[in-house]
């Protein structure tokens, strides 16, 4: 059996400000965007660049209980995890986009990592493994 997770819902307030975010300043690409009259939503999702796994899929908020949810999905915690092959080419690059870092780069045994907020709140690590780590082999 193979199995794999193919899409992650990110609660967001508006389609197109997420999509001003995740592919204007985070460079990632626009993998669908097809809206559904029956019921009036779009169906968008995103990848990283070079990314050929999981996708996000910025569901909008369609009722005051999921609104609640935007920017805080993980109770304040990381939420996603952004794996990059050159962190200090991306961080820079991040840095003058205005992504707002909350907790600065720094080298864990695992690799180096720093905390970023997209634009509504919800905490990501952007990293990059060392070989120490089993997720080192992973495809970037």
């Amino acid at each position: 059996m193979q199995q794999s997770i193919a899409h992650i819902a990110l609660v967001v307030r508006d389609y197109d400000e997420a999509l001003d975010f995740y592919v204007g300043t985070l460079g990632f690409h626009i993998i669908e965007d097809t809206y559904q009259p029956e019921q009036n939503k779009r169906w968008v999702v995103v990848s990283p660049p070079g990314s050929s796994g999981t996708s996000l899929l910025l569901a909008r908020a369609s009722a005051p209980n999921q609104e609640a949810f935007i920017g805080n999905q993980a109770g304040g915690r990381v939420f996603l995890f952004l794996q990059t092959d050159d962190f200090w080419r991306d961080y820079n690059r991040m840095v003058t986009a205005g992504v707002m870092f909350v907790r600065p780069p720094s080298d864990v045994p695992y690799g180096t990592v720093a905390v970023f907020e997209d634009l509504y709140g919800n905490r990501w690590d952007l990293l990059q493994y060392n070989g120490d780590t089993p997720y080192a082999s992973a495809v970037v």
